[in-house]
């Protein structure tokens, strides 16, 4: 409901009593009604003339694009207003200017004033003079139409291409009636929105709604990088990362290594996966899910740690097609887009080679974090021994040779 403000019907004069000779007193006297039927006086004095005003139960509303409520922690409310809220006033027809950087991929945001991005964005600012690629965001009254071939037909989710294998996309959400925005490809590294003015709120409100009008995975399948649903940790130097269906446990496994062995949580949702031809980077990402742990954090991966539930605790290192066939699951795909996907196949089957995997069937004790650490050091020791076993036969053949 748009926040109301009662408008001044009528100023009555009133007739005054005895006033000093140049001397003029003002009585303002104001009466509001408020929800439940309640009614305030306030009578404020002024030095002009008295005046009683009186404003009537009849409601203006004001509108939604013109004025908002924000908290100090930088969220947006229409309704509320208390001691903590300001009100800003946002112009139509000003446009901003961003950019944004995530593992080396960035992009450009061009945005109306009266758009607010959700709080977790300015984390990954940067003053670049080029970007990448460059999305305008323009808010409309009534959507534009998709253009080109229908390729996915989703409640969600309509995905357009045209002959030029630019793509467009009507975005909306289960359970609405209309989609809220329309994605438009218009040139190899630029991109139009267009959303529905009719759902700002959620745009601001929701970091997932509004992430999903840049459809960044089709422009990171152009590169070296995954994005895995995981639970990303920073211990002893190195990313581990708890990925698992969403409801299995990541945030609860992440607060156990938090709370017995000192590790930290760069994001509570996702990661941005990066190889560079020798090895594999964790990065943040924009979207924390309802862990609310958001950091734009770039780490050398140390493991992935696939999870089940169970009663009793157990870990293993699971072989490269096994880790394959758990992780595929958990990787934002265009799984339509052929050229795409075979990519991030591709790229996948580098990862589980290259990053070692594990899986970890476990409750919510500290035994479920002495399990996995001990299969943990095991590891690596088994690797350490296997190093100098293969260093010691370098040698010796070097030997042999001279």
């Amino acid at each position: 409901m748009p926040f109301r403000a009662n408008s001044i019907s009528a100023v009555k004069p009133v007739k005054q009593g005895k006033v000093r000779r140049n001397a003029i007193t003002v009585i303002i006297k104001v009466i509001i009604k408020e929800t439940g039927g309640k009614v305030k006086e306030k009578q404020e004095r002024k030095g002009s003339k008295k005046i009683t005003s009186c404003i009537t139960e009849k409601a203006q509303t004001i509108d939604g694009a013109s004025f908002f409520c924000y908290h100090k922690c930088g969220k947006r409310d229409r309704d509320t207003m208390c001691g903590k809220w300001k009100i800003t006033e946002k112009k139509r027809g000003v446009f901003m200017e961003k950019t944004f950087q995530t593992g080396s991929f960035s992009f450009r945001l061009r945005f109306p004033e009266e758009l607010v991005l959700p709080a977790d964005m300015e984390k990954f600012v940067v003053e670049k003079e080029s970007a990448d690629y460059t999305y305008t965001i323009t808010i409309v009254d009534i959507l534009p139409e998709a253009e080109g071939e229908l390729l996915v037909n989703r409640v969600d989710l309509q995905v357009f291409r045209n002959g030029e294998g630019l793509e467009s996309r009507l975005i909306g959400v289960k359970g609405e009636e209309r989609p809220y925005a329309l994605y438009r490809e218009t040139a190899q590294k630029h991109a139009q929105v267009f959303v529905g003015r009719w759902y700002l709120d959620g745009v601001a409100k929701y970091e997932v709604v509004f992430l999903a009008l840049l459809a960044l995975e089709r422009r990171l399948s152009e590169r070296p990088c995954l994005i895995l649903h995981c639970a990303y940790l920073e211990y002893q130097g190195k990313a581990m990362l708890f990925s698992a269906p969403s409801g299995t446990g990541k945030t609860t496994q992440a607060g156990l290594w938090e709370q017995y062995r000192g590790s930290h949580t760069v994001n509570g949702d996702k990661a941005l996966l990066e190889y560079d031809g020798k090895a594999w980077t964790a990065n943040g990402w924009p979207v924390c899910g309802t862990s609310e742990v958001c950091e734009n954090k770039k780490l050398p991966i140390g493991c992935i740690v696939m999870l089940s539930q169970a009663k009793l605790n157990q870990a293993w290192r699971l072989r490269p097609a096994e880790a394959f066939t758990s992780l595929y699951g958990q990787i934002t795909m265009n799984r339509w887009d052929r050229e795409g996907l075979v990519k991030n196949l591709d790229l996948l089957e580098r990862l589980v080679g290259k990053v070692p995997v594990y899986h970890l069937a476990c409750d919510i004790s500290e035994d479920a974090v002495k399990t996995l650490e001990q299969e943990l050091v095991r590891d690596s020791s088994e690797e350490e021994a296997a190093a100098v076993l293969l260093q010691k036969s370098v040698l010796q053949r070097m030997e042999k040779k001279a």
